[in-house]
């Protein structure tokens, strides 16, 4: 079946949910580990504790995507599992900054992570089920506009509520004030976006809606869908096992700029004494700051990025992008002036808009319909895998390191987005290998 070509304003629509979900991810980056912190982790357990976030989406998102692969319902294949995810990622968002003790807030985290990666993995799905290949780069990148632009008010909005509305933080609270509201916001914030997609968008029905269903009854029971899962993963496209490798590097150094960037600019360029200390907060919230910076420049550099990967090719645009990421990370460890730090985050904002788009952009066109949920979600796990593994390295190789000069692991992250952008090259992109090019004009943006 020929898939119609939608305007901007429908591609708008099918996406403005991850707005949301990228407003309760911005939220998460830039606050879990000061919270873990004020609740009394030392830093080389904050590794560890964030090992929620890969765990569940390792188990979940494949789970999820070969179920909304087999649904059909009035809401149609995925809208059911964004709606559901929503809810419950909004109602952990306001529990989360209720947390009294460390190990609540670790708790809650796991169930924050699962719920958003319910509403989060079919999305990527829900492009290509809807997108004619020419258009997924433009897809792809309105995702990443989107996750740009929440990702900024999230991150920013205790900064904001500190010193735009100047909410005060009430001394001796185990999360200070601006956190919180913040959370609160981020939870409206999640559940609106999400609901505006699920009302928006209409989804393309099965041709054969019995056959369908008779198909998928075939197939049902835990035992039957494991061994789906395993076959699937054994099955890969040789484009996804090329990506695998840079995706695995890629988030292997994302993740210890999530972990270890705000405590390292806490203790090295406000150089607060410990978490007590009012510099640690002043810290906290720049690096709040810096990571809106970043999510603000893959705002704004998604608007070229599908021209820029029209003239330079899928593949040469995501490596050059990686490659400024990588310089923006290491260029962390020589700097002193909290604005100067906001120059490194350009780099890293123009890499993070071409991870958000242009793999999934390149694995979607050798992925079947029938599939395309099951392998988005196994797809996940080479973003998962490498999180889980710098978690237990940094932990168990550098703590004495990472007590004293956390900085160190903003710099290993970008030597290995460095790595990924290398390996960018050996990756075969069926589109352009077809000598097609994905169309973007600049009118399509307009």
């Amino acid at each position: 079946m020929e898939k119609p070509r939608r305007s901007l304003l429908q591609i708008f629509n099918m996406s403005l949910g991850f707005f949301g979900i990228q407003f309760g991810w911005g939220l998460q980056m830039a606050n879990m580990s000061a919270i873990y912190e004020y609740l009394g982790a030392k830093p080389e357990e904050i590794a560890i504790l964030w090992l929620a976030a890969p765990i569940t989406g390792l188990i979940v998102q494949p789970i999820i995507g070969q179920a909304s692969d087999r649904t059909w319902t009035r809401l149609g294949r995925r809208r059911p599992y964004f709606l559901a995810g929503a809810i419950l990622s909004s109602l952990a968002l306001i529990a989360m900054p209720q947390s009294k003790t460390l190990w609540m807030a670790a708790g809650l985290l796991w169930i924050l992570d699962a719920s958003i990666n319910i509403s989060m993995e079919p999305f990527r799905a829900f492009v290509a089920d809807l997108l004619p290949e020419e258009q997924r780069t433009r897809g792809f990148a309105m995702q990443a506009l989107l996750i740009g632009l929440g990702a900024v008010l999230g991150s920013a909005l205790p900064y904001i509520l500190s010193n735009v509305f100047h909410v005060q933080n009430v001394p001796g609270e185990h999360i200070p004030t601006t956190v919180r509201w913040s959370f609160y916001l981020g939870s409206a914030s999640f559940f609106a976006t999400v609901l505006w997609t699920v009302l928006s968008t209409r989804e393309i029905p099965p041709d054969d809606i019995a056959a369908f269903r008779r198909a998928n009854a075939e197939k049902s029971g835990l035992v039957a869908n494991a061994r789906d899962i395993y076959r699937s993963i054994l099955q890969m496209p040789a484009t996804m096992r090329q990506l695998a490798w840079v995706q695995f590097f890629t988030w292997s150094g994302l993740f210890c700029m999530f972990l270890y960037f705000g405590v390292a600019i806490a203790r090295t360029v406000f150089r607060a004494p410990d978490q007590s200390s009012p510099l640690y907060t002043q810290g906290i919230e720049w690096g709040g700051i810096c990571f809106a910076v970043y999510n603000a420049v893959c705002f704004g550099f998604s608007f070229f990025l599908p021209n820029i990967a029209r003239a330079l090719g899928r593949k040469n645009t995501h490596a050059l992008c990686l490659l400024m990421g990588a310089a923006g990370l290491i260029s962390v460890r020589f700097i002193d002036n909290p604005y100067v730090l906001l120059l490194s985050m350009v780099g890293v904002g123009i890499a993070w808009a071409s991870i958000l788009s242009m793999p999934y952009a390149i694995l979607a066109g050798s992925l079947s319909s029938e599939k395309t949920g099951v392998y988005m979600g196994i797809f996940n796990f080479f973003i998962v895998l490498p999180e889980i593994t710098v978690a237990i390295l940094l932990r168990r190789a550098i703590p004495n390191i990472l007590n004293e000069h956390p900085v160190t692991a903003v710099v290993i992250g970008g030597v290995l987005m460095g790595i990924a952008a290398l390996l960018t090259q050996r990756v075969y992109d069926p589109l352009e290998a077809r000598g097609r090019v994905p169309q973007a004009q600049a009118a399509d943006w307009m």
